[in-house]
């Protein structure tokens, strides 16, 4: 029997230790919720949160009227645990990609109240770079490339950018010891071509100039 804090935790835990001990091949259908309930002594609704879970880290897959069937042997590794593996390369790849086409966006989609927000974030940056320390420096240039993002008007960028959040700190955070001569601290020209570049609307030259500025901050690190 599993120990009862948190139930649907452990118990999807324990489904899973089973699956990948070949208890259930790939393929196979799990007994039924009773049948699980009684051998993890917990209840149906637990049983049924482990499922979900499972589900959700494509491990099982519930097909309606037939049950819950393994499509996995172990857990695909969540989103969170490649954000804190990768490394600044990889977080600088992966900002390309988000914030490359959300200056394209941007710049097609821009109101007044982002360009508004373009003008705040800047000057809180240029006035952070100048003497502030380390981590009010990276919350302020954050906030300007947040602001670029959220102009695209597109959900899933702006949640793909938060969620990267945590590990763009970390990276940044990781250049700034590495960085001797402040380099990234003084490139806050670049920041400004972004920002004008989408005022303009030119979404060719707004996805150009956020290329070019994170591809030379990956180029410093050469």
């Amino acid at each position: 029997m599993i120990r009862r804090h948190p139930l649907a935790e452990q118990a999807a835990e324990e489904l899973l230790r089973r699956i990948g001990s070949g208890e259930w091949t790939l393929g196979e259908k799990l007994p039924g919720e009773t049948t699980l309930a009684a051998q993890l002594g917990v209840g149906r609704s637990t049983i049924r949160e482990a499922v979900r879970e499972l589900a959700g880290r494509r491990v099982l897959e519930s097909r309606q009227g037939a049950g819950v069937f393994v499509i996995a042997r172990q857990a695909a590794e969540d989103w969170d645990k490649v954000l804190r593996k990768a490394d600044i390369t990889d977080v600088l790849e992966g900002r390309l990609a988000i914030e490359t086409e959300g200056a394209r966006l941007a710049a097609s989609r821009r109101t007044p109240e982002d360009l508004k927000n373009f003008r705040y974030t800047l000057t809180d940056r240029k006035r952070a770079a100048l003497s502030a320390p380390d981590d009010w420096y990276i919350e302020a240039d954050m906030a300007f490339h947040r602001a670029v993002v959220a102009a695209a008007h597109n959900a899933v960028l702006t949640e793909l950018f938060d969620s990267f959040a945590p590990r763009i700190r970390r990276a940044m955070i990781d250049m700034l010891k590495l960085d001797d001569q402040h380099r990234h601290r003084h490139d806050q020209a670049a920041h400004a071509a972004i920002a004008e570049a989408i005022r303009l609307q030119d979404p060719e030259l707004a996805a150009a100039r956020s290329r070019a500025h994170l591809s030379a901050v990956r180029n410093t690190l050469a």
